[in-house]
């Protein structure tokens, strides 16, 4: 946990200097997070070509907010909730459904054509899974799957308990395995 500890402090700084003016301080702290911002805005659905824009806006909103930021959670984890709201903002706008893409990264494009079937299928399967989960499950699930944060930092972005954020995992798990088999 001192590397958390480290990078909040940085993030500190960095929100002090922005404060106070320097232009710098706001490039650093959007270049040490928006890749984080667009994995998470694409995993809960955003559309790959929105991506920019929502991670743009977030960024504006959360500059805009951040006299209100007292520390409570991470930078990181305060920034992917303001994330989190832009992103339903936007789908209420558009009226469309979001699929949850995978990373690139993640698909296999050569091998065993069988497994290829397979493994294209279960990814099918864990994104209808991800798409049914109640919005609160999803968000814990992708906060702590994607994002690898704590359960006290989920409650504090969502506005929630630490026991609380452990049960919807819990339960999104369960759901996604049933998906899964």
């Amino acid at each position: 946990m001192p590397q958390a500890q480290s990078v909040a402090a940085a993030d500190a700084v960095l929100i002090a200097a922005w404060q106070g003016g320097d232009e710098q301080a706001a490039a650093e702290l959007v270049r040490r997070h928006a890749r984080a911002l667009a994995r998470f805005l694409a995993a809960a659905g955003a559309p790959e070509a929105d991506l920019d824009d929502l991670v743009q806006e977030t960024f504006i909103r959360a500059f805009r907010a951040v006299g209100r930021f007292r520390g409570q959670c991470q930078f990181r984890t305060w920034l992917l909730t303001i994330g989190g709201n832009v992103l339903k903002d936007a789908a209420r706008r558009f009226q469309q459904v979001r699929v949850v893409p995978l990373d690139d990264d993640l698909r296999s494009r050569d091998g065993d054509p069988h497994e290829t079937a397979v493994a294209g299928e279960a990814e099918g399967r864990l994104r209808e899974g991800l798409e049914r989960l109640p919005h609160m499950q999803r968000e814990v699930f992708l906060l702590r799957a994607q994002q690898g944060l704590e359960y006290e930092e989920i409650a504090a972005a969502l506005g929630t308990s630490p026991g609380a954020a452990r049960v919807h995992y819990h339960h999104a798990v369960k759901r996604l395995k049933e998906s899964l088999q």
